[in-house]
């Protein structure tokens, strides 16, 4: 057999340090995008990350009728909150058919989304099995970054464990909501 039938030894290298090259570049183009700056545009959420957290997890919500909302962790659930005002009526009947619309797009997911409706919810409003009237809560109203008035109403979503993590201002595109709780809820 003749030294022509297999490539000379530095060809194999060769060859292998190529494959090693390429395996590692994606990794290191990765971390300098990543160092620089850049993310994906699909990675991104609509509503407002509130930095740091509002920690909620010690407060006793009621529901309407006063009996206790436990927070319960371990079921792993999402909470939309508003918190509304006394005299707030076309806006409010208009939020609970938006807060409808994005809890009913989540499909078999929508089960892990409560709606912590603060304050009287409208009579002509929409109302669903996922909708809790509940009772006004001094500690939440005093702890939220922005508060409603009778034509403006911002939207928070709260962690499992009762920390609010987001929040939408008046005028906010419902879809925004709708995607953002579609990524939380995977």
């Amino acid at each position: 057999m003749t030294d022509t039938a297999r490539p000379p030894q530095w060809k194999s290298r060769l060859i292998l340090l190529l494959i090693v090259a390429m395996f590692f570049s994606s990794f290191f183009v990765a971390w300098g995008l990543r160092l620089a700056g850049w993310t994906p545009q699909g990675s991104k959420n609509f509503g407002e990350l509130i930095q740091p957290p509002i920690d909620l997890t010690a407060s006793n919500f009621r529901h309407a009728d006063g009996k206790p909302y436990p927070l319960e962790p371990e079921k792993h659930l999402w909470r939309v909150v508003i918190v509304t005002t006394p005299d707030c009526t076309d806006a409010c009947t208009a939020m609970t058919d938006t807060l409808f619309r994005v809890w009913e797009t989540q499909g078999s997911k929508a089960e892990r989304v409560d709606v912590l409706w603060f304050g009287e919810v409208p009579k002509n409003g929409r109302s669903f099995r996922k909708l809790f009237a509940m009772q006004a809560s001094p500690e939440l109203l005093a702890a939220l970054p922005q508060k409603a008035t009778a034509t403006s109403l911002p939207v928070y979503i709260m962690d499992n464990r009762g920390n609010v993590v987001m929040q939408y201002r008046p005028g906010f595109d419902p879809s925004h909501l709708r995607k953002d709780l579609s990524r939380l809820l995977k």
